[in-house]
């Protein structure tokens, strides 16, 4: 074993969205269950896979694959709350316990070890007293932890002192879960970790950038980094009081925003960044509750906030204070220097963006979260339905069906002013009749003169229509219109939409 491997033991659970929603109640308990995020299967229960669900696949082809597939969206802040009481259940019995992510912790093997009489006790204690079904893994590092504890269908795993690299050579470089790099190995005909870790350091550092050394160090057995914490000076640790104490997750969590700024600006102002957060909390009747986050970079503004949200989450929506939190700490626990980002050749992230991003931030521990809204792409049909705005700072991830093509989509270009609330109209012929669109999605009559707010406009140009009927499963949602592109003398182009005999400004283009 090299020195700069630490003896670790991961606790994974398998599926851990999906056991999320079971205890959520969102769905049953055996059934087949996918929870998607961005239209793409995140996770999936082991009925789904039986009948070829996978990670990876979109919502059609695993709806294919299983009919009676339930979908659910994800939901990191329930999966949060829920995976609290199984790290209150293994910090009973180990301390120093790491949230890497919710399902996934790690921890330290000496302490453990030495108090129940060596690892493999320890497999079987942790086996034993965690609440829902879990693997466990023992090896040198982080790395070869997690994929011992996943590759085995034992409960527990432990891979000798100095093994790890041995152990993790014949497994595929697809581990890495490197898309990029390991298609790139595979042309090279590097298939397995053993293959990529015979590698020389340097020569992988020069054709493979930072990222290929660091995957390169996984492959080897070693950590991501040397494990090198440090007392962090207690000037880096951030506080805030509430007066009168809160018991909302909402308040709480409109505080941690800016206190997590704080705690950046903080960081950054010492060239710091940091890999492992400490979360405390104060309650009025002297209760302390403490959580560690572990990340594997530098964690950003948006990123300790998101933790920090995550957490009060947990507390404040199951067992957790036995008062109102009256105080909020962030500490960080492990820290690295951190002095800037690195401009990439043709552009890229820099100071200027993470100004920007820490002004916003500003702006909404002032005025709320709903004050700063970013517009992120999303499918549709219609002019409305393509855009979502979301608060700064949650995930941006764009609908991966944004762009696919959606019958009776209004086609290119897209308005430029989409309404909040569709304006009422009247579009009649020549004769002065109203214009309908039957069942057959036919014109009864060419469109001639437009009327909006009491104000009458020839048409000059039209285009259409394009018929849309929605969730027509569902009587209660369900909506039958048709859209047309309209231009008037007066030189506006509008989006309009009839439905029920009943005319409609949606838009207005350039």
């Amino acid at each position: 074993m090299t020195k700069e491997a630490v003896r670790t033991i991961v606790v994974w659970c398998a599926d851990w969205p999906v056991t999320a929603a079971v205890l959520a109640g969102d769905a049953a308990e055996g059934a087949p269950v996918a929870v998607l995020s961005a239209g793409v299967v995140l996770a999936c229960s082991a009925a789904a896979r039986t009948d070829g669900v996978r990670r990876g696949l979109r919502r059609r082809e695993a709806q294919s694959r299983c009919p009676d597939l339930v979908v659910l969206a994800h939901d990191p802040d329930a999966e949060a709350r829920f995976f609290e009481p199984v790290v209150r259940t293994i910090e009973a019995s180990c301390v120093g316990v790491e949230v890497v992510r919710p399902g996934l912790i790690a921890m330290a093997a000496r302490g453990p070890a030495r108090y129940y009489g060596g690892e493999t006790a320890v497999l079987d204690h942790l086996a034993r007293t965690i609440p829902v079904p879990c693997r466990i893994g023992i090896a040198d590092g982080v790395f070869a932890a997690t994929i011992a504890a996943q590759s085995s269908a034992e409960p527990g795993t432990r891979v000798p002192p100095g093994g790890s690299a041995e152990f993790l050579a014949p497994r595929p470089v697809d581990t890495l879960d490197r898309p990029e790099l390991t298609v790139l190995l595979h042309r090279l005909g590097l298939t397995t970790l053993g293959s990529f870790a015979a590698l020389s350091p340097r020569d992988v550092l020069d054709r493979f950038g930072p990222e290929g050394a660091l995957a390169h160090r996984l492959a080897r057995g070693l950590d991501a980094r040397p494990l090198a914490a440090r007392k962090p000076p207690p000037e880096l640790t951030v506080s805030t009081v509430f007066d009168p104490p809160v018991d909302r997750v909402d308040t709480a969590a409109f505080a941690a925003r800016a206190l997590a700024a704080r705690f950046h600006d903080l960081l950054t102002a010492h060239g710091l960044g940091c890999l492992r957060l400490a979360i405390v909390a104060c309650t009025e009747d002297g209760q302390e509750l403490t959580r560690c986050w572990r990340h594997d970079g530098a964690l950003s503004a948006a990123a300790v906030a998101d933790r920090v949200r995550w957490q009060l989450d947990s507390w404040l929506s199951t067992a957790g204070p036995t008062a109102g939190i009256t105080q909020l700490r962030l500490a960080p626990d492990q820290v690295i220097d951190h002095a800037g980002q690195q401009l990439g050749l043709w552009g890229g992230t820099g100071d200027a963006d993470d100004r920007a991003d820490r002004a916003l931030v500003r702006v909404q521990s002032l005025l709320g979260p709903d004050a700063v809204l970013t517009p992120v792409a999303a499918g549709g049909r219609g002019a409305d339905d393509q855009v979502q705005l979301i608060p700064w700072g949650e995930p941006r991830q764009p609908d991966r069906d944004a762009d696919q093509p959606w019958p009776g989509r209004i086609p290119a270009p897209s308005p430029a002013t989409v309404l909040t609330a569709a304006a009422p109209a009247e579009m009649r012929d020549r004769d002065g009749v109203p214009v309908t669109v039957t069942g057959r999605e036919a014109v009864s009559a060419p469109p001639a003169r437009l009327t909006v707010r009491g104000g009458v406009s020839e048409v000059v140009a039209w285009a259409g229509p394009w018929p849309v009927d929605e969730r027509w499963w569902d009587p209660a949602t369900a909506r039958r219109r048709a859209r047309f592109q309209v231009v008037t003398a007066d030189g506006v182009a509008r989006l309009m939409s009839v439905a029920e005999g009943r005319w409609w400004v949606e838009a207005v283009y350039d």
